[in-house]
């Protein structure tokens, strides 16, 4: 009787006696649920805590407010994608369009499948009420990327790749679509009456770009 006792405490034990590390993760979890479902401005750190499985308490000993929690969100999920790929692209040898189908595709895979897509849509709606937040996602996310894909078209005009244009608003060109199927998803996705072609958008945007940024020689 005792062994089963111990057997059923086991199981039953909360979830505060998890690693801390662990406990931190939840509650990063939790959060993203919360705010997907009630937006940032409703969401409150009592339900955060009861989703992650502890007390408020608890929670405060890793986060002191729901604004931090969200910049580690951003911090942890989508600025690290940010920073490999624009890592990559400093050190990719081979042509521009590939590299740019290879960046353009990679970050379309996290946004399409990640539950931390959902992030950009937040912040948008969120940017009036809290401006410190849309300027912290803006620096750790919107300016790098758009940093990087400038950065990109202007090697391409280097190497004689792309024709003569403006790196800044090319690479703005290119970001768009991203930004796009983000907040479709987290937004309309669930209303669609047939599954949103999101692979074609990408494929057809960077059809319609490269053969706009190529030399005229070079054009399919």
């Amino acid at each position: 009787m005792q062994n089963h006792d111990q057997k059923k405490i086991k199981k039953t034990a909360p979830r505060w006696h998890r690693h801390p590390e662990s406990r931190r993760q939840d509650i990063l979890d939790a959060a993203l649920t919360v705010f997907a479902e009630k937006g940032f401005y409703a969401a409150h750190t009592k339900e955060i805590a009861r989703r992650a499985g502890i007390t408020s308490g608890t929670s405060y000993l890793y986060f002191t407010s729901k604004e931090e929690i969200l910049k580690t969100l951003v911090e942890e999920s989508i600025a690290p994608q940010v920073s490999q790929l624009a890592q990559m692209a400093r050190e990719f040898e081979g042509a521009t369009p590939d590299l740019i189908r290879i960046v353009i595709r990679t970050l379309f895979m996290f946004l399409r499948n990640s539950d931390r897509a959902v992030l950009p849509k937040l912040i948008i709606a969120e940017s009036g009420n809290f401006p410190e937040l849309a300027r912290h996602y803006k620096e750790h996310v919107t300016d790098r990327m758009l940093g990087m894909f400038g950065q990109i078209v202007q090697r391409g005009v280097e190497r004689g790749e792309f024709r003569q244009t403006d790196p800044t608003h090319a690479g703005r060109l290119l970001f768009v679509p991203l930004m796009f199927t983000a907040i479709w998803r987290a937004s309309f996705g669930a209303m669609d009456s047939e599954p949103f072609d999101y692979e074609g958008l990408i494929e057809t945007h960077l059809d319609l770009m490269l053969r706009g940024l190529a030399m005229e020689q070079k054009r399919p």
